[in-house]
């Protein structure tokens, strides 16, 4: 399953990127986190025309979906076709320890696999990664609060919760920043009709 191989490739990036990094400087993993939701949904209605499909929602409310012009076999999906819809959320947090390297700052990928060429059923799988550099200006280790400057220039203080992470508070500098890698795969497969 070429869909499933990239899911699991994309995540395991994420999660080695704060351990693979450390290899080039002197980088500090600080946390990772991986979570995913699944639910099985019935297709209302679709225009393949103009790439909108609309979906049950969880309390019987319609929600409508815009997709791009790359949504293939739409043609093929119906009302009443049942779709699952994976959605993997992954966070991987580090620390660099060189300070005043730079501006906060960010970069944002993305991607798709579409099913394979002939499949009958329409689906296939996307992700966007997001990776943020904030600045760190304040640390409160008492209280366990840290507070960033993100791109924009705007400041945050956050409580940090995680007793690994907590433990980790005293290796932080002012002037250091943390690289934070966004991860969100959904993946859609649809099945036969109900």
């Amino acid at each position: 399953m070429k869909r499933h191989a990239l899911t699991k490739a994309i995540t395991l990036a994420t999660l080695l990127s704060a351990a693979s990094l450390s290899a080039v400087a002197a980088d500090i993993p600080l946390s990772a986190v991986v979570e995913a939701d699944q639910v099985t949904t019935k297709v209302v209605s679709v225009d393949a025309a103009n790439h909108q499909v609309v979906l049950e929602g969880p309390e019987g409310n319609q929600v409508h979906v815009q997709l791009t012009d790359k949504a293939k076999n739409l043609g093929k999906l119906k009302a009443g076709d049942l779709v699952d819809i994976k959605v993997t959320r992954a966070v991987a947090a580090y620390l660099d320890t060189d300070i005043d390297k730079g501006l906060p700052g960010s970069t944002e990928r993305t991607g798709e696999v579409r099913a394979a060429p002939g499949s009958d059923n329409p689906g296939g799988e996307a992700y966007r990664q997001v990776q943020v550099q904030l600045k760190i200006t304040g640390i409160d280790a008492k209280n366990n609060r840290v507070t960033f400057e993100n791109p924009k220039g705007q400041s945050k203080t956050v409580d940090v919760v995680r007793p690994e992470v907590q433990a980790k508070l005293k290796d932080l500098k002012v002037g250091q920043s943390v690289v934070v890698t966004y991860t969100d795969i959904l993946t859609v497969t649809s099945k036969s009709g109900s």
